[in-house]
């Protein structure tokens, strides 16, 4: 269904000073009607004095059509079940007093905690027995929104539980899309985002691992969570935009919140990262510890300061490896005799 944008003109003020100025005569009439029965019967004066009850009973009708809009909000308007169209300029309408503003998400909120609760809930401060509503009235707001889901764990590429959360910002762009074809745009929302969540979480690994397709291609990249977060924000957010397409709502970005391995795995998953910092310094004081002694024999031999057999090489390799991938300062041994 197309969403229809009605441009009524803000005639609410107008047609309420008229209704106000229709009652002052109703009651004036009523009055003089009264009068003039008293002093002298007349069928004229029956005749007004049953308009003006009739005005009075049925004048206040009128007043149900008034409609106020703020900046940024909408109002859906159906007449006996037939979608009307939708107001969307701030102001003061009058409207058909038989038209009735459609919202099924009016009584559902969402709250910066994720969790779709309702509105009805029992006021703690008052009396046993007692249930309190939030007024939230039937429109419908176009402001920009912020979704923020509870964390959700899901399992990885590799199978490892991982604890993730999203912040999703969205606005309204079609409200007869999000009246009309889904239920409760709001839960429908909330609920698309946990799925979407799920399937593209499962495309990737924690950290980089070998050998993981992230992209569909075929060909394995360095793809992650932790390391491709902009990426994999990015791919969330269009799977959510396409399957909310229909509800007429726009998502403008997704956020990763949270991300971290699940508590179960946490502290295995910690000592690993732990090992694999250590591997790779190691690798990195090895790599450059062979490169000063391989500078420091090339030296030698072309200044020919020393010549040394491969005896005597392999035993300066040796010490000058000691003394570079050490943890320990080395204790020096000068010897005052020969090398031979």
């Amino acid at each position: 269904m197309n969403e229809i944008v009605l441009s009524k003109k803000k005639n609410g003020m107008t047609a309420l000073l008229l209704i106000a100025l229709l009652y002052a005569l109703a009651i004036a009439g009523t009055v003089f009607s009264g009068i003039w029965m008293q002093n002298s019967w007349s069928p004229l004066a029956v005749v007004l004095m049953v308009v003006c009850i009739i005005v009075l009973s049925i004048g206040w009708i009128p007043l149900c059509g008034l409609r106020i809009l703020k900046p940024q909000e909408a109002l859906v308007l159906t007449l006996f079940g037939k979608y009307v169209g939708t107001l969307k300029e701030h102001g003061f309408y009058c409207v058909n007093p038989f038209c009735t503003s459609v919202n099924p998400a009016a009584k559902t909120k969402l709250s910066q905690s994720g969790d779709v609760k309702h509105v009805l809930t029992a006021n703690p401060d008052a009396p046993a027995g007692t249930v309190s509503f939030e007024n939230t009235g039937k429109k419908i707001s176009l402001k920009i929104m912020t979704l923020s889901n509870n964390r959700q764990k899901i399992n990885d590429c590799l199978g490892n539980p991982v604890e993730i959360g999203i912040a999703v910002t969205w606005r309204i762009v079609d409200t007869a899309r999000a009246v009309f074809n889904v239920d409760n745009y709001k839960e429908f929302l909330s609920l698309q985002c946990d799925s979407a969540l799920r399937n593209i979480v499962r495309l990737y690994p924690y950290d980089v691992a070998p050998g993981v397709d992230t992209t569909g291609d075929g060909i394995a990249d360095e793809g992650s969570l932790r390391g491709s977060s902009e990426i994999v924000a990015a791919r969330i957010r269009d799977e959510i935009q396409e399957r909310v397409n229909e509800a007429g709502i726009e998502i403008l970005e997704a956020r990763i919140t949270c991300l971290a391995y699940a508590p179960e795995i946490a502290a295995v998953m910690l000592q690993r990262q732990q090992a694999s910092a250590i591997i790779d310094a190691r690798k990195m004081i090895v790599d450059g510890a062979v490169g000063m002694v391989e500078m420091a024999l090339e030296r030698l031999s072309e200044h020919e300061v020393v010549e040394l057999d491969e005896e005597r090489k392999a035993a300066m390799v040796s010490n000058l490896l000691v003394v570079l991938c050490g943890n320990h300062d080395a204790q020096p041994i000068v010897n005052t005799g020969t090398l031979y």
